[in-house]
């Protein structure tokens, strides 16, 4: 499935439209039918190293991710102006659901561009619905709240939209690196992003998977 995921993207990267290859990537995906599959969706403005990190540190862990843009399937600017590439827009992802993991990443234009998405408030209230992973770090967690998303359950996010998210009492606030609760994995920003991709790897996959994948990275001992 690995294979097929590379000829994917490097059928995107070399401009073929991505809208022929849909049925390709789901024909493919049977092939994978025993992995776990998490959707990582980008946003002008998205923090480029929360939004690659878990891209990277998923595949590692065998799990088949797919990234995908807000709105449409061109590259997209981060906060620091580095541009990342998706392999399809968010419509187009929308029809390969389930997934067992979403992903916002934060950066505050992206995650605005999240709380503003009604696209993706039903993917994330659906996917929550269902009991499945919803995973968001530094500013993203601000798209849960304006979509519903864990309501009651802890979290944490970067320092400076704290008071956004403890408005309303919806939610026990925490300052730990990463916070688990349940299908909700919350984190800080950029300096907490391989912690918190690995903490998804863990629900995904198993600790043995996330230690392995850590220590390869050399986190670990």
């Amino acid at each position: 499935m690995i294979l097929a995921q590379r000829v994917i993207r490097k059928l995107i990267f070399e401009g073929y439209n991505v809208r022929n290859t849909i049925h390709c990537v789901k024909n493919l995906s049977s092939l994978g039918m025993g992995s776990k599959k998490a959707l990582v969706v980008v946003a002008n403005g998205s923090e480029e190293i929360e939004s690659v990190t878990p891209i990277d540190v998923l595949r590692r862990a065998g799990v088949q991710v797919t990234v995908a843009g807000l709105g449409d399937s061109t590259p997209k600017i981060c906060s620091r102006d580095v541009i990342v590439g998706v392999e399809m827009s968010l419509m187009d992802a929308n029809g390969s659901c389930p997934y067992d993991a979403i992903l916002l990443p934060g950066g505050l234009k992206g995650a605005e561009a999240f709380v503003e998405s009604e696209e993706l408030g039903e993917m994330l209230r659906e996917q929550d619905k269902a009991g499945r992973l919803v995973a968001s770090i530094c500013a993203g967690p601000t798209a849960l709240k304006k979509h519903g998303i864990g309501l009651g359950k802890s979290i944490t996010s970067y320092p400076g939209v704290k008071d956004k998210l403890l408005e309303g009492n919806l939610y026990t606030y925490k300052e730990d690196r990463v916070v688990v609760d349940g299908n909700v994995i919350t984190s800080r920003g950029p300096g907490t992003a391989l912690e918190w991709s690995l903490a998804i790897v863990e629900n995904l996959v198993g600790k043995e998977k996330a230690d392995q994948v850590g220590k390869a990275m050399l986190l670990k001992d």
